[in-house]
């Protein structure tokens, strides 16, 4: 059974889907078969980071509400072997957790591993990426603003177990690594999170 992981935060603009997208890529080139699922209805940009806008033409909706099959729905990547997407609609629609949860439990038994990239915020959308998932992540920034915003994003984890929720410290710049051990270590003590890694801000 494969395991599906939601990756949030509190806010937009900490890299979530950029982190989503690069995990995804490197399991499947590791040998792994990958769906990334985008859940950010009426604002999905999954398939852009992926590079594949054109590739999608339904929906997890379409799956969730019947209208046709996961494996017709999860499009495939065009270079990279393994690798799947399925999208979000690209309108806000209401959507039965139930039903949802039922496709995780389809996607654990095709996939060695799920992406969930939940939408920025703890709304109803958020609540959806959860539905079903086995762990998560948390991505912040150092930011003050984004480390709180990270700390109420765990208190809404709460019924996750123990050890599986973890903290990705994103976006860090280069030239501030080398002094960044404490403000990692108060962005761990703020979030109340394990850290799972830390992610250099790329210019290029």
């Amino acid at each position: 059974m494969g395991q599906v992981i939601a990756v949030v935060s509190g806010k937009g603009g900490t890299g979530k889907t950029s982190l989503a997208a690069h995990v995804g890529l490197h399991l499947a080139a590791l040998g792994n078969m990958v769906l990334c699922l985008d859940c950010d209805m009426g604002l999905r940009n999954l398939d852009l980071a992926l590079g594949m806008s054109d590739r999608a033409v339904m929906d997890f909706t379409d799956v969730v509400e019947g209208r046709c099959t996961l494996r017709e729905a999860a499009a495939a990547h065009p270079v990279q072997k393994n690798l799947f997407l399925l999208t979000a609609p690209s309108l806000i629609r209401t959507v039965d957790r139930a039903a949802f949860a039922r496709l995780t439990d389809e996607i654990r038994r095709r996939f060695d591993y799920c992406l969930v990239d939940a939408p920025a915020g703890l709304e109803e959308g958020f609540r959806l990426a959860i539905t079903g998932c086995d762990r998560a992540i948390v991505v912040t920034t150092t930011d003050p603003t984004s480390l709180r915003d990270a700390q109420r994003t765990v208190q809404e984890l709460a019924d996750l177990p123990r050890g599986k929720v973890h903290l990705v410290v994103n976006r860090c710049k280069k030239r501030l690594m080398k002094h960044l051990h404490q403000t990692i270590d108060d962005a761990i003590d703020t979030a109340g999170l394990p850290l799972l890694g830390v992610v250099p801000e790329d210019e290029a």
